[in-house]
């Protein structure tokens, strides 16, 4: 495999867990245990800035690299790849919203509020830029004769 496919996988992983932290911590607001609710105060929004800084941001990144390496010929498992991170940050994004109403308010921050809904529309360039690169079609290239 090129070195496109391995970041585009990268970034697929990235994706994944980025997700699968958010929803993580989200879950874990709606029913906190009582012996950690008395002793710890936990606040999220640290949390989920480390999960944007470790996750969202490398994959982002992660995803334009194979985009900019392949734009000129497109590729179908590249597109699909970056198409499926995508898919994978809405529907785990949208898992996180669905879950803000049955968090205790005393958890509710604006970043708690707002991080799904800003991350469901960042998730929508990243499915179109992979859905393009599976519609380019490879050029022909040039015969070079010296």
């Amino acid at each position: 495999m090129a070195i496109e496919k391995w970041l585009a996988v990268t970034s697929l992983g990235l994706f994944a867990m980025f997700a699968g932290e958010m929803i993580s911590v989200y879950n874990f607001m709606t029913d906190v245990p009582e012996t950690i609710a008395f002793s710890i105060t936990f606040d999220a929004d640290p949390k989920i800035f480390q999960f944007i800084s470790i996750g969202a941001a490398p994959a982002g990144i992660l995803a334009a690299v194979p985009y900019i390496m392949t734009r000129q010929y497109g590729s179908k498992p590249i597109g699909g790849l970056i198409v499926a991170g995508g898919v994978i940050m809405l529907i785990g994004m949208f898992v996180s919203y669905s879950l803000v109403d049955k968090i205790d308010p005393v958890y509710i921050t604006d970043v708690v509020k707002y991080s799904p809904i800003l991350f469901m529309i960042l998730s929508i360039p990243v499915i179109a830029v992979g859905a393009y690169l599976t519609k380019e079609k490879k050029r022909r290239p040039k015969k070079e004769f010296f």
